[in-house]
């Protein structure tokens, strides 16, 4: 249903072909910075399954994986110590903007991180 492509960038991470500033990791994910940070933390987390977005994440994950990945992503935002909050950020397609198919959650924080939506679309939208 979902075509994944084995040789996307997170793939090559997971396979340890690229290197990246690792922060947790376990056997269902893997959490590391973002090479382009658009806040003071920007961390990717991705799970160990060839997914290429949350749809086909829930569609292929098991219950059991499903739990566990959630249980990293947790972990990583202890790691990270943002107590005074933090936006958790997943892309799907192009619309979204979606820059590498395959399923990430982006972690945001370490400022203020002000509105939900950009300026640029509310200007866009009026």
């Amino acid at each position: 249903m979902y075509k994944y492509d084995i040789e996307n960038v997170f793939a090559k991470i997971l396979r340890k072909e690229i290197s990246c500033q690792k922060v947790y990791e376990d056997d269902y994910c893997l959490s590391f910075h973002d090479i382009a940070p658009l806040a003071p933390v920007h961390v990717l987390c991705i799970p160990k399954l060839q997914v290429v977005n949350f749809d086909a994440f829930i569609n292929v994950a098991t219950p059991q994986f499903f739990h566990y990945f959630f249980n990293g992503l947790s972990n990583t935002i202890k790691i990270l110590e943002l107590q005074s909050g933090y936006r958790l950020i997943s892309n799907s397609g192009a619309n979204a903007m979606q820059t590498v198919e395959h399923f990430h959650i982006h972690i945001l924080g370490g400022e203020f991180l002000g509105g939900l939506l950009p300026e640029t679309y509310k200007e866009h939208t009026n």
